[in-house]
């Protein structure tokens, strides 16, 4: 009888494969490579996912929650909306600083992937969309004057906050701040 604390195979595969897309690129792992690092063979990958298009939708869709949860902070109903985001910015800042970045999973999925049909890119669309509708929430409690458009401009400097990062230009901490302060001014967003 298994362990609780091990990690059945699919566990196993989703994890390796996520970490794998994450550092190599989605195109330069293949499925030999996430069943070696998973200590599965390949035909449990196959019975587990059935492609490796599955696989790559499946380990995003794995990992999404803690991906949000390393950007976005708990939603404290004490924390005022505009302290909300721009805590949220922080984190961005922090995380592209770190030596082990590499973009997020959800754009680096997005551009990696040609097919819009794809179904990680679907998953990929659904978490950057909970990060728009987290920023709307905010706006919303923060009571700003349009905040769809908003939601809309933070999300937008969000994304380009990572490609710059990945870019090699990671905007200053205190510069996207600023920037992010005056969206809020003009908001309206205390």
């Amino acid at each position: 009888m298994p362990d609780a604390t091990t990690p059945t195979s699919r566990q196993r595969l989703i994890d390796a494969a996520a970490d794998l897309f994450y550092r190599q690129g989605i195109g330069a792992v293949g499925v030999d490579l996430v069943s070696k690092a998973a200590g599965v063979s390949k035909r449990t990958l196959y019975r587990e996912f059935g492609s490796k298009d599955q696989l790559i939708a499946q380990s995003l869709d794995a990992k999404g929650p803690e991906i949000i949860g390393g950007y976005l902070p708990g939603e404290d109903g004490d924390a005022p909306p505009r302290e909300q985001i721009l805590a949220t910015f922080d984190r961005l800042s922090w995380w592209t600083a770190s030596e082990s970045y590499r973009g997020c999973p959800f754009v680096n999925t997005a551009t990696e992937l040609a097919d819009a049909l794809h179904p990680a890119r679907h998953v990929a669309r659904d978490y950057t969309l909970r990060i728009r509708a987290f920023f709307e929430r905010q706006a919303v409690a923060g009571l700003a004057q349009d905040p769809s458009r908003l939601a809309n401009q933070l999300i937008a400097f969000f994304d380009g906050a990572i490609v710059q990062a990945v870019m090699g230009n990671a905007l200053d901490p205190a510069a996207t701040q600023a920037a992010v302060q005056a969206l809020l001014d003009a908001q309206g967003v205390r």
